[in-house]
């Protein structure tokens, strides 16, 4: 559930009188997706996507991730553009919220995702890297490495039966990864949160990438670790288990424009292990911290749980690119 912020016709038909937009002739709550509020509004030609920024999001980051989808469409990246309304401006409000409107991507999200999927996305990743390194953009990572303490440490652990000792062992998991996590790779914008449901194809065919509000200044390998983490597992039962074939070809696509250098390939392991225990302390957090009549669905830690420790048993770049 996604839908934090109900809304109005008539907050709708206020809102876009300020842009150059035809009359809304519908809008409809979409529920995918925890951070935001989002709506799918439809004028007699066009779709468009509002999006309301709740809590998570801060307000400074809004020209950050504005500037950079339009100027991802300057360079056709495929994703959504933002709308300027008549004051020459990305946000406005509705609600006392701040918000945006982007231009509608044609197609959906995979349920599944194939080996030549995977390659598709490990491709267009890496155009999008290509760009973003060029980039005069910089916004800080708020979940990198080094936040990753002082999320830990605003965690109200509880007990947790299958792990007891969860909060100790996750301590010394994150002091061994950020003990040696490297310096100076290659970096520049990256997505940040690669999901599957951020990644849109069309008549099985790549169509683009949505949800930059996570984009931040980071490494680039550090992008493909997420997206091994988020997209290259498959759920055999209660279990996840590392597809190696789909690695291999996010990283085949990948470089087919950007190679990997070796100090990145060397690095692969402890950013796997970097981005499992990003994700599983921020579903931590949730599934601790939420309040049961909060409308977020708070999704099962213990995926990211297993992914970490399968991470933990691997050392070599040739663990996953088999």
């Amino acid at each position: 559930m996604a839908v934090y912020t109900k809304i109005s016709k008539r907050d709708v038909s206020s809102l876009v009188n300020d842009y150059q937009i035809n009359e809304v002739k519908k809008f409809q709550g979409i529920k995918k997706g925890i951070e935001n509020t989002n709506y799918l509004l439809k004028t007699k030609k066009n779709k468009f996507i509002l999006t309301i920024f709740e809590k998570r999001v801060q307000k400074k980051d809004l020209p950050f991730f504005m500037n950079l989808m339009e100027e991802l469409n300057k360079k056709k990246i495929a994703c959504p553009k933002p709308l300027r309304n008549k004051k020459g401006s990305h946000i406005s409000k509705i609600k006392k919220k701040s918000a945006c409107i982007v231009t509608f991507l044609e197609g959906k999200d995979k349920t599944n995702l194939n080996y030549k999927n995977c390659f598709d996305i490990g491709k267009n990743i890496a155009k999008f890297h290509t760009v973003t390194s060029k980039l005069k953009l910089s916004r800080q990572n708020s979940m990198s490495i080094n936040k990753l303490g002082g999320l830990m440490k605003s965690i109200n652990f509880k007990s947790y039966k299958f792990l007891p000792n969860l909060k100790k062992t996750l301590n010394l998991c994150f002091k061994d990864i950020l003990k040696h996590w490297p310096k100076n790779l290659p970096q520049g914008i990256i997505h940040g949160d690669l999901f599957i449901d951020n990644i849109f194809f069309k008549k099985n065919k790549f169509s683009g990438f949505i949800d930059f509000y996570f984009s931040s200044n980071d490494y680039f390998i550090y992008e493909i670790a997420i997206c091994i983490n988020a997209l290259c597992f498959d759920k055999k039962k209660d279990n996840f288990v590392m597809n190696n074939k789909k690695i291999k070809n996010l990283i085949n696509g990948y470089e087919a424009i950007r190679s990997l250098s070796k100090k990145e390939k060397q690095s692969l392991n402890l950013m796997c292990r970097g981005a499992a225990l990003r994700y599983l302390l921020t579903r931590i957090y949730d599934f601790f911290n939420t309040p049961n009549n909060a409308l977020i669905k708070i999704k099962d830690p213990r995926e990211y749980l297993q992914k970490l420790i399968i991470h933990n048993n691997l050392t070599d770049y040739k663990d996953y690119y088999k």
